[in-house]
Protein backbone atom coordinates (compact mmCIF):
# COMPACT_ATOMS: atom_id res chain seq x y z
CA UNK A 1 0.00 0.00 0.00
CA UNK A 2 1.19 3.47 -0.75
CA UNK A 3 2.35 5.74 2.31
CA UNK A 4 1.22 9.17 2.72
CA UNK A 5 4.44 10.15 1.06
CA UNK A 6 3.53 8.56 -1.79
CA UNK A 7 3.59 11.32 -4.73
CA UNK A 8 5.67 13.31 -3.35
CA UNK A 9 8.23 10.51 -2.72
CA UNK A 10 7.63 10.08 -6.82
CA UNK A 11 8.34 13.07 -7.77
CA UNK A 12 11.19 13.90 -5.44
CA UNK A 13 12.81 10.64 -4.96
CA UNK A 14 12.91 8.57 -1.33
CA UNK A 15 16.55 9.70 -0.82
CA UNK A 16 14.86 13.47 -1.11
CA UNK A 17 12.28 12.09 1.33
CA UNK A 18 14.70 10.98 4.33
CA UNK A 19 16.82 13.89 3.81
CA UNK A 20 13.62 16.37 4.58
CA UNK A 21 12.67 13.94 7.22
CA UNK A 22 16.23 14.42 9.40
CA UNK A 23 15.95 18.56 8.61
CA UNK A 24 15.13 20.44 11.83
CA UNK A 25 12.92 23.95 10.62
CA UNK A 26 12.07 26.40 13.09
CA UNK A 27 8.58 28.71 12.08
CA UNK A 28 8.21 31.84 13.73
CA UNK A 29 4.72 33.07 13.18
CA UNK A 30 1.33 30.42 13.06
CA UNK A 31 -0.52 33.50 11.30
CA UNK A 32 -1.57 33.04 7.44
CA UNK A 33 2.13 32.62 6.20
CA UNK A 34 3.31 30.38 9.29
CA UNK A 35 0.23 28.06 9.43
CA UNK A 36 0.42 27.64 6.39
CA UNK A 37 3.95 27.08 5.91
CA UNK A 38 3.81 24.03 8.71
CA UNK A 39 1.09 22.27 7.31
CA UNK A 40 2.42 22.54 3.66
CA UNK A 41 5.86 21.31 4.48
CA UNK A 42 4.71 18.41 6.99
CA UNK A 43 2.93 17.04 4.20
CA UNK A 44 6.07 17.14 2.05
CA UNK A 45 7.99 15.29 4.64
CA UNK A 46 9.66 17.07 7.27
CA UNK A 47 9.32 15.94 10.32
CA UNK A 48 11.11 18.01 12.76
CA UNK A 49 9.23 21.03 13.29
CA UNK A 50 9.02 24.16 15.67
CA UNK A 51 6.78 26.49 15.58
CA UNK A 52 7.19 29.71 17.76
CA UNK A 53 3.77 31.99 18.43
CA UNK A 54 1.39 33.51 21.73
CA UNK A 55 -1.33 34.52 19.90
CA UNK A 56 -4.83 32.91 20.27
CA UNK A 57 -7.16 32.24 16.38
CA UNK A 58 -9.72 35.50 15.74
CA UNK A 59 -12.02 34.95 13.70
CA UNK A 60 -10.69 37.37 10.98
CA UNK A 61 -7.83 34.61 11.06
CA UNK A 62 -10.29 32.23 9.30
CA UNK A 63 -9.99 33.41 5.68
CA UNK A 64 -6.48 33.53 5.35
CA UNK A 65 -4.86 31.09 8.04
CA UNK A 66 -5.22 27.32 8.38
CA UNK A 67 -7.87 27.82 11.33
CA UNK A 68 -11.56 26.74 11.14
CA UNK A 69 -14.17 28.35 13.08
CA UNK A 70 -14.12 25.67 15.82
CA UNK A 71 -10.55 26.93 16.97
CA UNK A 72 -11.55 30.77 17.69
CA UNK A 73 -10.30 31.82 20.92
CA UNK A 74 -7.73 28.48 20.99
CA UNK A 75 -3.90 28.62 21.27
CA UNK A 76 -2.40 29.03 17.58
CA UNK A 77 0.17 26.93 18.22
CA UNK A 78 -1.87 24.03 20.17
CA UNK A 79 -4.18 24.06 17.27
CA UNK A 80 -1.64 23.61 14.70
CA UNK A 81 -0.03 21.03 17.06
CA UNK A 82 -3.22 18.79 16.69
CA UNK A 83 -4.41 19.59 13.13
CA UNK A 84 -0.45 18.27 12.00
CA UNK A 85 -0.79 15.49 14.35
CA UNK A 86 -3.96 13.98 12.86
CA UNK A 87 -3.07 14.67 9.43
CA UNK A 88 0.68 13.44 9.62
CA UNK A 89 0.99 11.82 12.44
CA UNK A 90 4.12 14.27 13.72
CA UNK A 91 4.50 16.06 16.87
CA UNK A 92 5.65 19.39 16.47
CA UNK A 93 7.46 21.77 19.17
CA UNK A 94 4.68 24.15 19.49
CA UNK A 95 5.98 26.87 21.69
CA UNK A 96 3.37 29.14 22.97
CA UNK A 97 5.85 32.23 23.84
CA UNK A 98 6.48 35.56 22.87
CA UNK A 99 9.92 35.99 20.84
CA UNK A 100 11.75 38.49 22.54
CA UNK A 101 14.79 40.04 23.90
CA UNK A 102 14.56 37.51 26.68
CA UNK A 103 13.61 34.65 25.00
CA UNK A 104 15.12 34.63 21.27
CA UNK A 105 17.99 32.80 21.67
CA UNK A 106 16.60 30.24 23.50
CA UNK A 107 13.60 29.43 21.47
CA UNK A 108 15.80 29.58 18.06
CA UNK A 109 19.06 27.83 19.39
CA UNK A 110 19.24 24.09 17.80
CA UNK A 111 17.03 25.35 15.32
CA UNK A 112 17.96 24.14 12.36
CA UNK A 113 17.11 26.25 9.27
CA UNK A 114 14.49 29.40 10.28
CA UNK A 115 12.03 30.70 9.03
CA UNK A 116 10.69 34.07 9.89
CA UNK A 117 7.02 34.91 8.31
CA UNK A 118 6.32 37.57 11.91
CA UNK A 119 4.04 40.62 10.46
CA UNK A 120 5.85 43.40 12.60
CA UNK A 121 9.54 44.74 12.17
CA UNK A 122 10.73 44.47 15.95
CA UNK A 123 9.93 40.54 15.94
CA UNK A 124 11.83 40.30 12.71
CA UNK A 125 15.13 42.56 13.57
CA UNK A 126 14.79 40.04 16.91
CA UNK A 127 14.98 36.68 14.62
CA UNK A 128 17.74 38.10 11.85
CA UNK A 129 19.78 39.45 15.17
CA UNK A 130 20.03 35.70 16.77
CA UNK A 131 20.15 34.02 13.76
CA UNK A 132 23.38 35.30 12.64
CA UNK A 133 24.70 35.40 16.39
CA UNK A 134 23.84 31.51 16.12
CA UNK A 135 25.14 30.88 12.94
CA UNK A 136 22.04 29.70 11.75
CA UNK A 137 20.14 29.86 8.34
CA UNK A 138 17.14 32.20 8.09
CA UNK A 139 14.41 32.56 5.68
CA UNK A 140 12.56 35.62 5.61
CA UNK A 141 8.69 35.04 4.19
CA UNK A 142 6.39 38.46 3.80
CA UNK A 143 3.15 39.81 2.69
CA UNK A 144 1.84 43.14 1.62
CA UNK A 145 -1.05 44.42 0.21
CA UNK A 146 -0.78 42.82 -3.38
CA UNK A 147 3.38 41.58 -3.49
CA UNK A 148 4.52 38.94 -1.46
CA UNK A 149 8.79 38.32 -1.29
CA UNK A 150 11.25 34.78 0.06
CA UNK A 151 14.34 36.55 0.53
CA UNK A 152 17.71 34.65 2.61
CA UNK A 153 19.18 36.45 5.49
CA UNK A 154 21.87 37.30 4.09
CA UNK A 155 20.24 40.30 1.43
CA UNK A 156 16.88 40.99 4.10
CA UNK A 157 16.99 44.38 5.16
CA UNK A 158 14.27 44.48 7.83
CA UNK A 159 11.09 46.88 6.87
CA UNK A 160 9.37 49.44 8.96
CA UNK A 161 6.15 48.70 9.97
CA UNK A 162 3.62 50.42 8.25
CA UNK A 163 0.76 52.87 9.84
CA UNK A 164 -2.39 51.04 11.59
CA UNK A 165 -3.64 47.80 12.79
CA UNK A 166 -1.69 44.63 10.92
CA UNK A 167 -5.12 42.80 11.13
CA UNK A 168 -6.88 45.64 9.18
CA UNK A 169 -4.24 45.32 6.00
CA UNK A 170 -5.73 43.96 2.51
CA UNK A 171 -4.72 40.09 2.23
CA UNK A 172 -5.91 38.16 -0.04
CA UNK A 173 -6.23 34.34 0.82
CA UNK A 174 -4.72 32.98 -3.02
CA UNK A 175 -1.29 35.49 -2.75
CA UNK A 176 -0.96 33.82 0.67
CA UNK A 177 -1.17 30.36 -0.71
CA UNK A 178 1.26 31.29 -3.73
CA UNK A 179 3.48 32.69 -1.46
CA UNK A 180 3.83 29.89 0.89
CA UNK A 181 4.37 27.26 -2.38
CA UNK A 182 7.31 29.44 -3.59
CA UNK A 183 8.53 29.37 -0.33
CA UNK A 184 8.25 25.76 0.37
CA UNK A 185 9.75 25.33 -2.83
CA UNK A 186 12.94 27.34 -1.88
CA UNK A 187 12.98 25.48 1.46
CA UNK A 188 13.10 21.96 -0.19
CA UNK A 189 15.69 23.04 -2.66
CA UNK A 190 17.71 24.50 -0.12
CA UNK A 191 17.35 20.77 2.12
CA UNK A 192 17.98 19.34 -0.64
CA UNK A 193 21.03 21.15 -3.21
CA UNK A 194 21.86 23.81 -0.86
CA UNK A 195 20.52 25.98 -3.36
CA UNK A 196 19.29 29.42 -1.48
CA UNK A 197 17.07 31.52 -4.22
CA UNK A 198 15.16 34.85 -3.71
CA UNK A 199 11.36 34.96 -4.76
CA UNK A 200 8.73 37.69 -5.60
CA UNK A 201 5.46 37.28 -6.28
CA UNK A 202 2.20 39.39 -7.64
CA UNK A 203 -1.24 38.62 -7.21
CA UNK A 204 -2.65 40.91 -9.62
CA UNK A 205 -0.62 40.08 -12.89
CA UNK A 206 -0.13 36.33 -10.72
CA UNK A 207 3.81 37.38 -11.90
CA UNK A 208 6.50 35.05 -9.83
CA UNK A 209 10.36 36.62 -10.35
CA UNK A 210 13.85 36.05 -9.08
CA UNK A 211 14.45 39.00 -6.82
CA UNK A 212 17.46 41.80 -8.18
CA UNK A 213 19.63 41.73 -5.16
CA UNK A 214 21.44 44.85 -4.94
Amino acid sequence: MADKFHHEAIYRGANELAKLAGQRLTICGAGALGSQLADNLARQGVRHLRVIDRDRVEEHNVSTQLYGESDVGAWKVEVLRQRLFRATGIEIEAMRKELDARTARTLLQDGGLVLDTFDNSASRQLVQEHCRALSLPCLHVGLYADYGEVIWDKHYRVPQDVAGDVCDYPLARNLVLLVVALASEVVLRFVLDSVRQNWSATLRDFAIRPLEIA
